[in-house]
């Protein structure tokens, strides 16, 4: 069941996929890199985790973000 009335977008903006793969990314690249005994990298998927956020943020606030006026509503 469909509800078009008031639905927010639950994250369906460019903003929330960009920031859901980097943020993915940094993750696994975290985890293979603690499984390989390799603290500076993971420390360095951290940051990029970090990255990530900060990137979400600034595509929200660019107008990228649910219901910004650079995105387009499609119907489904």
């Amino acid at each position: 069941m469909s509800n078009t009335n008031g639905d927010p977008g639950h994250g369906h903006s460019p903003a929330a996929w960009t920031t859901v793969v980097i943020m993915l990314a940094a993750i696994t690249l975290g985890t293979v890199f603690f499984f390989l005994n390799l603290p500076v990298l993971v420390w360095a998927s951290f940051v990029l985790l970090i990255i990530g956020l900060i990137v979400g943020f600034v595509l929200s606030k660019a107008g990228y973000g649910v219901n910004g006026p650079k995105t387009s509503l499609k119907q489904h």
